[in-house]
């Protein structure tokens, strides 16, 4: 099966963002480790608030259903997610939401997401890093049929971490961030 194709995304529409500029770091890592990774940006695929009865009337948003063909068409995701209130961003679980959506009677449940594999960081201002929203982020997808690499990156106080060219200050961070894109190149073919 050739090099997984993985998706790399920052739930986080912020231009200045630190879960982008992470993201940014472990898609560098995933194609190192022997990936084609395909980054995109939440900003340039926004989509109204899920709401069935304009979906009824409607289907399908176009940003959605463009969302969710580079959902299905790639084997694992990396998600940089950051924590809004002890939990995932509204933009994240919006993004999900919709990509979960089927687009004819006939297509199979969840199809963008299952046997899919993930791998999760966050980054934010605070001490643990994110953690908490990544608790809520891992569940969900389990729910819906994504595998998610056990370990996981937490960027504590990221408004100090990062260079002003992106890069991590912390050399242990970064070792974690390529461990962590590494297995996920890994672990994606065994899965599919």
């Amino acid at each position: 099966m050739g090099n997984p194709r993985i998706l790399a995304f920052a739930g986080s529409l912020r231009s200045g963002s630190f879960n982008k500029k992470l993201v940014r770091l472990a898609a560098r890592a995933a194609r190192a480790a022997g990936a084609e990774v395909t980054e995109i940006d939440l900003l340039d695929f926004q989509l109204p608030l899920l709401n069935q009865d304009d979906e009824d009337a409607h289907g399908l948003p176009e940003n959605a259903k463009k969302l969710k063909a580079l959902f299905l068409s790639h084997q694992g995701l990396l998600l940089s997610a950051p924590e809004y209130n002890s939990s995932l961003s509204a933009v994240l679980k919006n993004t999900l939401d919709w990509v979960s959506r089927a687009e004819t009677p006939d297509e199979t449940p969840l199809a963008a997401f299952t046997g899919k594999t993930a791998a999760l960081m966050s980054a934010s201002p605070g001490a643990l890093g994110g953690l908490r929203g990544l608790v809520h982020l891992r569940a969900i997808l389990g729910n819906i049929g994504v595998w998610t690499v056990p370990a996981q990156v937490c960027i504590p106080k990221a408004h100090e971490a990062f260079t002003p060219d992106g890069a991590l200050k912390d050399p242990h961070p970064q070792a974690a961030l390529e461990d962590l894109a590494r297995k996920l190149v890994e672990t994606t073919p065994k899965l599919a």
